[in-house]
């Protein structure tokens, strides 16, 4: 029941994600891994809700 809602919170890790390489980039720091754990948030947001529409037609 509350697995359909878990692929949001890949989206909100990849805000998280997304302000601490603003940040550190504002600070002069390196952000490349930010920047791919916010990529990969948002794949695994889209794979993840897809994964369960495929599962949810099935029943």
């Amino acid at each position: 029941m509350y697995w359909k809602y878990a692929p949001y919170l890949f989206l909100i890790f990849a805000a998280l994600f997304l302000y601490d390489a603003i940040t550190n980039l504002m600070d002069g720091k390196d952000a490349v891994i930010s920047f791919v754990f916010t990529g990969v948030a948002i794949f695994m947001f889209f794979f993840r809700r897809n994964y369960y529409k495929r599962f949810d037609n099935k029943k």
